[in-house]
């Protein structure tokens, strides 16, 4: 949570930056160019960051040039120690890269027998690679890779399209956020897959199990999380008025794979309340089982704080959220209880940083339409379900 900073000391031919670094070596070349220097003669030193996300990975390199800028100017004032910037939170929120926002549009056809026999998906919005150092490799024919990783997938489906439109009118500078594309992706494929699911008057976990069966690996996984959370038993009734359901999302992202069983309430006047949530991980072989459940409990409680409550709105231009009072992080008493199940593998190990992220949206606005009917479509939830 902690706002960007930065540390740089200035010498004779020499740059020295203490800095939470998620891009080193074009930080490095970034800081040489705007001090005349060597790359060699920039010597950066990793701490620990308190939470970045991507946000640390700049191209542009924007809150490290400017602390050494300081650092410069500095040194021309006859200041030759180290200078240390730290942004407030309203400059963090005010003067950021923001999580890009995306239209999905879905069309899916079914059979007589409710197969999902067709998919089509149209994706609109802005690249995030464009204009960097990587969209020689990341953008081919005009299509930005990570705008539609995660379209559609996993699952068997015959005749399948994917069109994407990304859009230069937003002047908005955008970044990767975390679990990046599929973010997105995965929210609009496992939302529309429940909503088929119901179209074709089948249980949602059973549709998607159907549609597995040369995916070994994802169905064992889609198959513990609905073991694990009881999907097939009822849930306990709530007090006068609430309503209680169960929502499921499959996805995979950096290699892992992961489902979630998210558990909500709502009452009667459309306060939601998420109750519990299962989640299964296959990302090879555990090396350290703690981090695993501990990264994959931070991705669900940071991808719920997106889903329920975050939001970045501008007028004029200018961003409306300063501080935590309005763009609200999820509090303790809204906290799930998380229930984390990795899979056994002997595979190789894949991440977990980000792919626990990607399916609770979705999970969480499924259980929702289980207990009220009502579907949610955009993010975030906020007060669309208060009468």
């Amino acid at each position: 949570m902690e706002p960007l900073n930065c540390m740089v000391r200035l010498s004779a031919g020499r740059c020295e930056v203490w800095n939470g670094e998620q891009m080193h070596t074009p930080d490095q070349g970034a800081l040489a160019a705007l001090l005349g220097l060597r790359p060699e003669q920039v010597e950066i030193t990793q701490l620990y960051a308190g939470g970045s996300f991507g946000r640390r990975a700049n191209p542009q390199a924007d809150y490290v040039l400017e602390a050494a800028s300081i650092a410069r100017a500095a040194l021309s004032q006859g200041h030759a120690g180290p200078i240390k910037m730290v942004w407030t939170r309203e400059d963090d929120m005010h003067g950021g890269y923001y999580r890009p926002a995306f239209l999905h549009r879905v069309r899916a056809v079914l059979d007589e027998q409710g197969a999902l026999r067709a998919w089509e998906h149209r994706v609109v919005g802005q690249s995030i690679m464009s204009g960097t150092p990587f969209a020689s490799f990341s953008i081919k024919d005009g299509v930005d890779s990570s705008s539609v990783e995660g379209c559609a997938e996993p699952y068997e489906i015959a005749n399948l399209r994917i069109e994407l439109h990304s859009t230069d009118d937003v002047a908005v500078p955008v970044q990767w956020w975390r679990s990046v594309g599929h973010t997105h992706t995965a929210f609009a494929t496992e939302s529309m897959m429940d909503e088929i699911a119901v179209a074709a008057g089948k249980d949602p976990y059973a549709f998607r199990r159907g549609m597995l069966s040369s995916k070994p690996r994802h169905l064992a996984v889609l198959e513990m999380a609905a073991r694990k959370s009881g999907w097939e038993t009822a849930l306990t009734p709530g007090g006068a008025g609430e309503r209680r359901g169960r929502g499921i999302s499959l996805h995979e992202s950096f290699n892992s794979v992961v489902a979630e069983v998210a558990e909500v309430t709502v009452t009667a006047q459309g306060e939601l309340h998420v109750d519990r949530v299962t989640c299964v991980v296959d990302c090879g072989l555990a090396i350290n089982p703690d981090v695993i459940a501990a990264q994959m409990q931070g991705g669900i409680v940071y991808g719920l704080t997106a889903a329920l409550h975050s939001q970045i709105t501008f007028i004029d231009g200018q961003v409306q959220q300063s501080n935590f009072d309005r763009y609200a992080p999820l509090r303790l008493n809204e906290m799930p209880v998380i229930e984390v199940h990795i899979m056994p593998s002997a595979g190789n190990p894949t991440g977990v940083g980000e792919p626990g992220t990607a399916p609770i949206a979705a999970a969480l606005t499924n259980a929702i339409f289980a207990a009220t009917g009502k579907r949610i479509r955009s993010l975030p939830v906020g007060d669309q379900l208060r009468v």
